[in-house]
């Protein structure tokens, strides 16, 4: 693969303008979401809005599956850090839940109001507070901001403590953002407000692993170039450092329908997911 030298930073990480129809999303989520908030609240299966701080955004929700959980996977949302909720994404679970596993959805607090590295304890926290509900092997998944964030708690600098670490058995970054020194060049930034030193100890792709730690780094083979990079780079530098990494380019996916997937269990994505 050729990379080119980038010209526009905000075009290279402007998902919506440059799918066809992209302004459908994240609109189209809603529904499904809420459809499945309510049919697993209806079954006793969903706990929703549990605490794991004391911020207005610090809410986690829990989706069981029948009998007892084979685990727990925490799916992380995106929105680059500065948008978005758990409420758009309930139906991704289905396809862990169907496979026996529970799956807890945390909001976090958003830049400007908070840091990128805030929001890392943040998450830190809600998975914290999620295995202690939940026994058993723990994955972790998360889209755009939220691969970040999952792929952030695999780091030797984790908020995790040590007891959830040990139980962290794989995670799967969709379509993540992994070096945030490029995000320093965009417009975003002004919300974002990342600075160098932030960067660097905020960056999977500049920290080491865990020992241990088993990573899949997933994308769609339609999306921005520098998503494709961005998937591929923290593969590539974490299997230097000792950890079990994998890089998947799904084809015919962009963006925003490359965590489609996560809704069925027979999908590609959901195996890939749950093998630990």
């Amino acid at each position: 693969m050729f990379y080119r030298q980038v010209a526009d930073w905000d075009d290279a990480y402007a998902n919506g303008a440059n799918i066809p129809q992209g302004e459908r999303w994240p609109g189209v989520w809603v529904e499904p979401a809420q459809a499945y908030r309510d049919a697993l609240s209806a079954a006793g299966r969903a706990k929703l809005d549990i605490p794991y701080g004391e911020g207005a955004r610090n809410r986690f929700d829990l989706f069981l599956p029948e009998g007892r959980p084979a685990g727990l996977v925490v799916f992380i949302h995106g929105g680059f850090w500065l948008k978005l909720d758990k409420s758009y994404w309930s139906h991704l679970a289905a396809g862990a839940v169907d496979s026996g596993y529970a799956v807890a959805m945390p909001s976090y607090t958003l830049c400007p109001e908070n840091s990128i590295a805030g929001i890392v304890r943040e998450i830190g926290a809600a998975v914290s507070a999620a295995a202690e509900r939940v026994d058993g092997p723990l994955i972790l998944t998360g889209h755009s901001a939220g691969g970040h964030l999952a792929s952030r708690m695999a780091c030797e600098t984790s908020p995790l403590p040590s007891g959830v670490r040990a139980r962290l058995r794989h995670v799967l970054s969709i379509s993540g953002v992994h070096d945030l020194r490029p995000m320093m060049k965009t417009a975003m930034n002004e919300g974002l407000r990342i600075t160098p030193e932030e960067a660097q100890a905020e960056s999977p792709a500049l920290l080491a692993p865990m020992p241990g730690v088993k990573l899949t780094c997933w994308v769609g083979a339609s999306e921005r170039g520098e998503f494709l990079r961005q998937n591929a780079l923290l593969a590539n530098v974490w299997v230097g450092l000792g950890a079990e990494t994998a890089a998947v380019e799904e084809s015919d996916r962009h963006h925003f329908d490359v965590i489609d997937g996560l809704a069925d269990s027979d999908h590609q994505i959901v195996r890939c997911l749950l093998t630990a």
